[in-house]
């Protein structure tokens, strides 16, 4: 009995990608970096001042009003080029939009950053100011929760069956995501401080009432303006 095998029983097969999730990366030149990394690092050390003693594991975040001050203005503007490229892109009808918040994450040396979300925002982004060679990407989870119902053993990892995505990120790299997509650091195992600026875009006719910053933050110096 003879048995027709796969191979050329179909005329075509294709994977659509429904449904897709994309990561918007920006990497900036080197003298705009090396100009941006300076204001920023700047910024932080006057406002900031000595960083508080931290149990290992543990992570420095600043509070979430880093674009209200004049030392991040030129993190800003990036900020609002790049999220108006990804809502063109995305072919949003909006009047404007407001960053709801952006701060600083120091990542010292064994610390992760937890899977988590942004809430109550559209849009979320990461610039990468410091990244050391051993931690220098993020990680996406997939958030459907239906996909880890069923989750058998695969032979290796691909696109079709991946739960986690390591995006490769260095410094310079400005990384823009949906704001419900959860994602996440893995451990730094290197001996630097690896640091990065987030930020929050929610478009103006929600961000006054539903996308404030619920977290507290190290207090900085003085007030924004």
């Amino acid at each position: 009995m003879s048995q027709q095998t796969e191979t050329g029983l179909f005329a075509q097969t294709v994977a659509l990608p429904i449904f897709p999730t994309f990561i918007w990366l920006h990497q900036l030149g080197a003298e705009r970096v090396a100009t941006l990394n300076r204001e920023i690092v700047q910024g932080l050390e006057d406002l900031m001042g000595p960083l508080p003693q931290l149990e290992p594991g543990q992570t420095w975040q600043s509070d979430q009003t880093l674009h209200r001050y004049p030392e991040f203005a030129g993190l800003v503007e990036v900020i609002r080029i790049a999220s108006r490229g990804v809502l063109e892109a995305l072919e949003v009808e909006y009047d404007d939009f407001i960053i709801t918040g952006c701060w600083a994450n120091m990542n010292p040396p064994g610390s992760p950053h937890p899977s988590h979300t942004h809430p109550n925002n559209f849009l979320s982004g990461v610039y990468y100011v410091q990244v050391p060679e051993k931690v220098d990407m993020i990680s996406f989870q997939d958030p459907r929760a239906q996909r880890y119902i069923i989750d058998p053993a695969v032979r290796s990892q691909n696109q079709f069956n991946q739960l986690i995505h390591n995006v490769k990120v260095q410094t310079g790299t400005l990384a823009m995501f949906p704001a419900w997509l959860p994602h996440s650091v893995i451990p730094n195992e290197s001996s630097e401080i690896r640091t990065s600026i987030a930020f929050n875009i929610m478009l103006s006719d929600f961000a006054e009432t539903i996308a404030q910053a619920k977290w507290p933050g190290i207090k900085l110096r003085r007030p924004p303006p």
